[in-house]
């Protein structure tokens, strides 16, 4: 889950179909933020990336603002973004493929597919390869949750076909050279089809925003036959266009009251059936502090939940590969965290990710396949 298959299109084309999106100060070279890019459900042992593909990484400064209650306290419309491109070679007879990052100063770096050293000038050092699948959640027991109207996690859990792989875009970049000055950063990644005309097919900021918050219909009594994903995958996640806003807002509003309810309590206060966490969900990005060291877990959405609560954030935020974000954000939808937490039953990957370049762990020799009426 997280983003796997967050739409018809992400379904119809896997290959573009972003399944999990990280930042994170490198554990191993301070100074330098980690951005990884996930794609390619069930991808094999031999997957190769697309040549019809850019794979973006999008950065901007974020400033925190005094936002009215119920309202999104950051701002990032006239901030200065920066941005890395990716594509990839055709894969040659022997399956070698070769990629290009494009930094925000032009220059460019090379890097064959699957090699771990990966190409580090520029300030960069970029991996691109199989790796094993790092999502850590009881996607049917979550699934199950919504379409019975009552939690049905259960301890222990289990990680839906454990084992699968997925293609991993690693950047390892300087923020010296790249975002001088900056504390707090926005991070969203993007697949779009290359060419001289770019369309956006995905793009993920945070985890669960598309399949537990904007997929299910039975609550929203305004678009209960709209489905949603593909038009807000195609949004400029830093800006938002008008013409959808109101169809974003009545699906938040309707499906976080949903998990709300879960408990049996309203614990968020409502004002017109509006969720207090409606707009900053609508600004979906990672939020990073980059002056702060990393956190191997406890550190996804701490910057947002601090800011909600009043004080000041202690962690790097962001969000690392091994921290079990959705006893966090299960947490934070059904009982504001100001109760129990809330477990799936699975706590770890099974394959943790390491402390060492490229981080995602080794992929799976021997993946299992993908069912046929998935």
């Amino acid at each position: 889950m997280s983003d796997h298959i967050s739409g018809p299109r992400a379904l119809a084309d896997p290959i573009a179909d972003i399944t999990d999106v990280y930042a994170f100060p490198s554990p191993e070279r301070p100074g330098c933020l980690v951005l990884v890019q996930n794609t390619l459900p069930f991808a094999a042992a031999d997957a190769r990336f697309s040549d019809g593909l850019i794979y973006r990484f999008r950065l901007r400064p974020v400033t925190v603002v005094d936002a009215q209650p119920g309202a999104s306290p950051f701002d990032v419309h006239d901030a200065e973004e920066v941005v890395f491109d990716c594509e990839f070679s055709e894969p040659d007879r022997a399956g070698s493929q070769e990629g290009m990052c494009r930094t925000p100063t032009g220059e460019l770096v090379s890097f064959a597919v699957n090699d771990e050293r990966g190409g580090c000038p520029a300030g960069v050092r970029a991996f691109a390869g199989v790796r094993w699948d790092p999502f850590i959640l009881d996607a049917p027991a979550a699934l199950k949750t919504i379409a019975a109207g009552r939690l049905a996690f259960t301890d222990p859990g289990a990680i839906y076909m454990d084992g699968k792989n997925v293609l991993s875009l690693v950047l390892e970049i300087d923020t010296a050279t790249y975002l001088p000055g900056a504390q707090l950063v926005g991070f969203i990644s993007e697949t779009l089809t290359s060419g001289r005309l770019n369309v956006r097919i995905e793009r993920v900021g945070r985890p669960e925003v598309k399949n537990m918050l904007l997929a299910p219909k039975q609550f929203d009594r305004v678009n209960r036959d709209l489905e949603i994903r593909d038009i807000y995958n195609m949004e400029n996640g830093f800006h938002l266009a008008d013409g959808y806003l109101g169809a974003h807002r009545a699906r938040l509003n309707a499906n976080l009251r949903f998990w709300d309810g879960l408990d049996g309590n309203l614990d968020w206060a409502y004002a017109d059936h509006t969720h207090p966490l409606t707009e900053l969900v609508l600004a979906d990005y990672l939020v990073v502090d980059v002056t702060k060291p990393f956190a191997a877990e406890g550190s996804f959405f701490e910057i947002e939940q601090s800011i909600l609560e009043g004080r000041t954030h202690s962690t790097c935020g962001g969000r690392p590969l091994n921290d079990d974000v959705m006893d966090r954000l299960f947490t934070l939808w059904i009982n504001a965290g100001h109760g129990p937490v809330i477990r799936d039953g699975v706590d770890q990957a099974s394959r943790p990710a390491t402390d060492t370049f490229p981080y995602v762990a080794a992929p799976n020799p021997d993946p299992p396949a993908q069912p046929e009426h998935h």
